[in-house]
């Protein structure tokens, strides 16, 4: 029981996820089911989380770590959380949020088929932000990140509806850009510092200065190269220009799910940058570049917003303006402000999305049309003075007077300023709203507003001062971050005086045209204005340039796959490119250039991967399974007979995997044959192998379980197109689909075949995978081809699963769902695949003259 007591803070991330098991328990029919237990969960987690909040207030308090397991990896020896002050808010908000979204979402959609997968998936989500908020070291937090990548394109919730299949799709993609950006930044890391733990990454990075030449004469920083890595990351989860276009296109899921995505999900990248706040303060370039990104996305959010006519849509524009201020304020070192900024927002527009459901389920039972003045007033010069001063002037000199009043040191601060540029801005949009009223209650209202808002900015000031004590104990810190991110005091105040003149100018004409009045203004001041309201409500023609893109390289790699010339081409290329790097071969033995080739043809480096792919396209169904997986682990034990690859030969292997790595990845692309899909697929992930193997000069312990999860994976997804074949006949795979609702059982066996493929936990190969990456000596452009090569893997494989079970499914096809017998072999391959994750590493780290003995007595 003093156990129990002790690691009570397990219960905040492990009550969500028994509440998310339970919900996934066949219990009841649909629409009958009772999810008290579930409530109760969540009810328990945010109790915990109080309790745990209320220690870390506590008068000498020490972060509390918490081992939850150990882990045979070497770069996560144990996964562990830590309660800090940080973590301990963000769970409180979480825990919150989900408990209400929980229980809403049960009369939301009591009528839905699909409740309890919903339900699900959300507090699964849940659980997993508990875990993120609370992670100790860089390989938990991207283990947790890049999961609610997956989660938040699968909390669309309504598969067979095409656009929000499509929305899902563009979600995930755009999550993934950020998901890879951020490995790179944690490979980086790692190689420079040798650490992922937090506290030892910071002390390393303030006390060595790395200096990286990545083209020639250019130099970066080490500190700004990992920086700047993690901050595209933190930009895909933040809806951060030009990364923000996945937002409004998930609009399509459930209210509740904007709720949580508005309340929690987007404010991830908020949080990474307050977590890794002593590594962003050592580089101003990032945090500079950081401000300015929050900038534009905040004035072309806000814009986005003003020009919409669906309540969905301008709120969700509302946020990622909202995201841009948060970032900015990051960005000139006011962290603090930044998590109280995120947390005010996520209370504020959770509920007010909750409300938004509310909205448009009255409207859609009564519908009626909004009410619309009949009598305008005439504008005078009194009136609009009287306009100006209130909405403008007052609010201003109310907010100096409460900074003022309460001594918030507001020169001391660029991003104070923001804090109160933003809140004017707001106020005064809230106080022109106003003038729609008429005359006499518009002058009452307006005088009752200015006293709400002299309260509430005291509040809110004195809030926000006590919320940077709490969080930072020494106001030095404070001090710190505020200098180390401070811009030039002259492009600052340009900002801030162009940002204060758009919004005056915006009141001058947006208060006449409220009053009944205009303008006349000159043509072309009228053109500009009709050519961004054009730019604006067609969302910066992005989505445009990125159809026109994807369809130019779509045709560009169909072209290249029909050319004939095209392997010949790229095999002269990859020869010569390995040749060039090939400088004598003194040093190989005698038997080893051959045992790499024969490894070679059993396990597929370009070009010598004719073999493997005509084994996965062209045998019998028995043969295909037998040689995907008795091709490639032959060829790993034969590269392990070998005691090292010769130094001179390791380049020429490099070269060759890379470029085997692009041209699997452009094939597999191409392909709507499921078979030639998956085999280039394959030959894809091997190559990664061979460049691994390749850098290192052996077969290491990852390499082997990497080679066993890949092969896992391969026969998996080849096993269910053989389930569907048998079925169904051998149809491409834009003549199928839909499968999600008639078959479940096989839409999630697949499904867990893909997430496990593309590298998310808790599958072995994801651990492999950056257990391979970690591996390398050295962060090279091949590393970052290797990533490329894994984000084209995420790419291809989800659109396969999108094709085969997004959609709607077709009336002219008799569905028949798996077997027992075939649920059983699914679930086999998937708990192996789990189990690679835990399996010790030394049982497959057997030495090269072990192997040659074992060999020997073979013989």
């Amino acid at each position: 029981m003093d156990f129990i007591l002790h690691n009570y803070p397990i219960l905040i991330p492990l009550a969500p996820l028994l509440a998310a098991i339970y919900s996934a328990l066949p219990i009841g029919n649909a629409g009958d089911r009772k999810y008290g237990f579930g409530v109760f969960a969540h009810i328990v987690a945010f109790a915990a989380a109080v309790v745990a909040l209320g220690e870390a207030v506590s008068a000498g308090h020490v972060a509390r770590h918490l081992v939850i397991c150990e882990t045979p990896w070497s770069f996560l020896p144990t996964i562990e959380l830590s309660i800090d002050r940080l973590s301990a808010v963000m769970m409180v908000v979480i825990s919150s949020i989900g408990l209400v979204l929980y229980r809403y979402s049960i009369r939301y959609l009591q009528s839905e088929l699909e409740q309890s997968r919903y339900l699900t998936l959300l507090s699964l989500t849940i659980s997993t932000l508990l875990v993120m908020v609370s992670s100790r070291d860089l390989i938990l937090l991207f283990l947790t990140w890049q999961l609610l990548s997956l989660l938040l394109c699968l909390l669309v919730h309504n598969y067979s509806h095409l656009p929000t299949a499509r929305s899902s799709f563009r979600t995930f993609i755009m999550m993934r850009v950020g998901d890879i950006a951020f490995l790179a930044g944690i490979v980086l890391a790692y190689q420079l510092y040798g650490t992922v733990e937090f506290t030892p990454l910071f002390e390393q990075a303030a006390a060595n200065a790395v200096t990286l030449r990545p083209f020639g004469a250019f130099e970066i920083s080490g500190v700004t190269a990992v920086t700047l890595l993690i901050f595209v990351g933190a930009m895909s989860k933040s809806a951060q220009f030009p990364l923000h276009m996945w937002l409004p296109d998930s609009l399509f899921a459930p209210t509740p799910i904007h709720g949580l995505l508005h309340a929690g999900i987007i404010n991830a990248g908020g949080f990474l940058l307050m977590d890794l706040a002593p590594l962003f303060v050592l580089s101003r370039p990032t945090l500079h570049f950081v401000f300015a990104v929050g900038l534009v996305t905040t004035v072309l959010g806000t814009s986005m917003m003003l020009v919409q006519n669906d309540i969905k849509k301008s709120l969700g524009y509302s946020t990622i303006g909202q995201m841009g201020f948060m970032i900015m304020e990051c960005g000139l070192g006011a962290f603090s402000l930044a998590i109280f900024h995120l947390i005010a927002h996520g209370l504020f527009k959770g509920t007010i999305f909750l409300n938004c459901g509310n909205v448009i389920h009255e409207t859609r039972q009564e519908p009626k049309r909004p009410f619309k003045p009949t009598e305008r007033e005439a504008l005078g010069a009194s009136n609009w003075a009287l306009g100006f001063v209130m909405s403008l002037v007052l609010p201003l000199l109310i907010l100096l007077g409460a900074h003022e009043l309460l001594h918030v040191p507001l020169r001391d601060s660029q991003g104070l300023v923001i804090f109160v540029f933003f809140s004017w801005a707001t106020v005064s949009q809230a106080k022109l709203t106003l003038y729609r009223l008429h005359r006499i209650e518009s002058f009452k209202a307006q005088c009752i507003l200015l006293g709400v808002i002299a309260l509430v900015t005291l509040i809110y000031l004195f809030a926000a001062e006590l919320f940077t004590s709490f969080l930072y104990s020494s106001p030095e810190t404070v001090i710190e971050h505020f200098q180390a991110a401070a811009l030039p005091s002259g492009l600052f105040a340009t900002i801030v005086i162009a940002g204060a003149a758009i919004v005056v100018l915006g009141w001058v004409a947006a208060f006449p045209k409220r009053r009944g009045q205009g303008f006349h203004w000159p043509q072309l001041v009228t053109n500009i204005r009709s050519w961004l309201y054009l730019f604006f409500v067609n969302r910066l023609y992005l989505d445009g340039v990125a159809l026109r893109l994807r369809l130019l390289v779509k045709r560009g790699v169909e072209a290249m796959d029909g050319n004939q010339f095209f392997l010949p081409g790229v095999i002269v290329f990859a020869l010569v490119v390995a040749g060039s790097r090939l400088s004598s071969l003194a040093d190989a033995a005698v038997g080893s250039l051959p045992a790499l080739v024969v490894a070679g043809l059993l396990l597929p480096l370009f070009p010598l991967h004719s073999v493997y792919v005509a084994a996965l396209t062209r045998l019998p169904r028995v043969g295909v399974f037998v040689l995907s997986a008795v091709l490639p682990i032959a060829g790993v034990f034969v590269l392990k007979m070998l005691p090292t690859i010769p130094p001179s030969v390791q380049p020429v292997v490099s070269a060759l995997a890379l470029v085997g790595a692009i041209y699997a990845s452009l094939k597999a692309v191409a392909q709507n044959s499921v078979p030639h899909l998956i085999a280039y697929a394959g030959l894809a992930f091997y190559s990664i192998l061979w460049w691994q193997i390749a850098s290192v000069g052996s077969v290491t312990g990852e390499a082997v379980i990497y080679t066993i999860a890949v092969v896992l994976v391969i026969g998996g997804i080849l096993l269910a197109w053989d389930r569907l074949r048998v079925r169904y006949g051998n149809l491409p795979m834009n003549r199928i689909g839909g499968l999600a609702r008639p078959m479940p059982k096989f839409g999630l066996c697949l499904a867990l075949l893909v997430v496990a493929a593309v590298g998310l936990p808790p599958f072995g190969l994801g651990f492999s995978f950056i257990g391979l990456m970690l591996g390398a000596p050295t962060v090279t452009a091949g590393t970052f081809v290797v990533l490329l090569t894994w984000f084209g893997a995420s790419w291809y494989l989800f659109k396969l699963m999108q094709r085969l079970l997004f959609g709607p499914h077709r009336e002219d096809i008799r569905y028949d769902d798996l077997k027992p017998v075939e649920i059983a072999a699914f679930a086999v391959i998937l708990l192996l695949l789990i189990s690679l994750s835990i399996a010790p590493q030394g049982l497959f780290a057997t030495s090269a003259e072990e192997v040659a003995r074992i060999a020997m007595e073979i013989k």
